[in-house]
């Protein structure tokens, strides 16, 4: 049984993230966990954190977010029919999206987030979004980014761009995995090389790397003297790609690409679901 969790705005956004999840699971047993954050428009900071039941003032705003979960409700039944596979519970929270968020993790031991994007990444918060970076920064939960328009289809085509400075044996791949075995999809792995031949280490990851998707179709490339992210641009050009996964791992290209200001951005337009994975090493203090 995997536990997913699915906040959601009310958007048309995080309306097709949540279609995208019941089709990407819909043969697993599944609880899905609706979840919208709210927080009154006006308040006095000082007095509603302390004490939000005493003022009243969230009360309104709770029974809008219940009513919006409860219409999310209808229509997810209406459209999937009400698979015998998924579970559903709908929570309304007085509370950050991302603090919120953190809680359920740890209360519903949540394994996977899907959420929507605005399409494209390159000027960072406008085109992805602030909450969705906001969540890659600070959530260490795996996190399932979907682009406003994308339709849906199966992940017979993902791509994994890696450093191979992860050591996979501490980090969680069996959603990876388990998407690929589940779809029958292909792993293209993309390494890009800075000039320098691969470093012991690198070459052992390499090998723990071929293990963990031997029971997928997995292909590994070598790029040389190119930009991550026109390695993955051509890729998406020369391959029907229906992912995007990667690893978040401190020190790393993904932390470049997303957090910090660099030219390489502005060419990173992504419209297909992002799979974002958190290494342990990178949720260690």
């Amino acid at each position: 049984m995997k536990n997913i969790l699915l906040p959601t705005d009310f958007s048309d956004n995080s309306w097709n993230a949540i279609k995208y999840a019941m089709k990407l699971y819909k043969d697993d047993d599944c609880t899905f966990y609706l979840f919208n954050a709210y927080i009154p428009v006006i308040y006095h900071v000082e007095y509603v954190l302390a004490y939000p039941a005493q003022f009243g003032l969230g009360d309104a705003v709770r029974e809008s977010s219940l009513h919006g979960l409860e219409r999310l409700m209808d229509r997810i039944s209406k459209e999937f029919k009400n698979n015998p596979n998924h579970k559903f519970e709908i929570i309304a929270r007085f509370d950050t999206l991302v603090l919120g968020i953190k809680e359920l993790i740890a209360e519903r031991h949540i394994d996977l987030i899907v959420m929507g994007t605005k399409g494209a990444i390159g000027a960072k918060e406008v085109l992805l979004g602030s909450n969705t970076v906001q969540i890659f920064k600070n959530i260490k939960c795996p996190i399932l980014a979907i682009p406003s328009d994308f339709e849906y289809e199966s992940p017979l085509e993902i791509l994994f761009p890696t450093d191979l400075e992860v050591d996979y044996q501490k980090t969680s791949m069996d959603l990876l995995v388990d998407i690929a075995t589940t779809h029958h999809s292909r792993i293209h792995a993309i390494h890009v090389s800075t000039g320098y031949d691969l470093t012991e280490t690198q070459k052992g990851h390499k090998v723990i790397l071929e293990d963990i998707f031997k029971s997928t179709a997995y292909l590994f490339y070598d790029f040389e003297n190119m930009e991550i992210v026109d390695a993955v641009n051509k890729f998406q050009t020369k391959f029907k790609i229906n992912m995007l996964a990667m690893i978040n791992n401190k020190h790393s290209f993904f932390e470049n690409l997303f957090f910090k200001d660099t030219i390489n951005q502005i060419g990173f337009h992504l419209n297909i679901p992002f799979l974002v994975i958190p290494s342990k090493t990178y949720n260690e203090p």
